[in-house]
């Protein structure tokens, strides 16, 4: 899912900046759970139940929204590739 489809709300509008909900962090609509708390659950190996279990305001797809925020937002950082040369 690209950056576009993010912005355009194709995530449920799941993930929100609100200066006055923990100093502006991203975090999940109607929540105080921090985006970047999630993603380090899953980079640590924690599974979607695991967070599910931890965090019990949020729901299976806010923690997909997470995901796809972070691939489309690597998708962004990555070189892109050289072309080959055809001669």
């Amino acid at each position: 899912m690209s950056r576009t489809a993010i912005r355009n709300g194709q995530l449920g509008n799941r993930i929100v900046r609100d200066r006055q909900v923990c100093g502006g962090e991203p975090v999940f609509k109607g929540t105080r759970v921090l985006l970047r708390t999630v993603l380090a659950s899953l980079a640590a190996g924690d599974s979607v139940e695991d967070i599910l279990a931890a965090f019990p305001t949020l729901k299976s797809d806010d923690v997909r929204a997470a995901i796809a925020f972070a691939a489309a937002s690597a998708e962004e950082d990555l070189p892109v590739p050289a072309a080959p040369d055809i001669r």
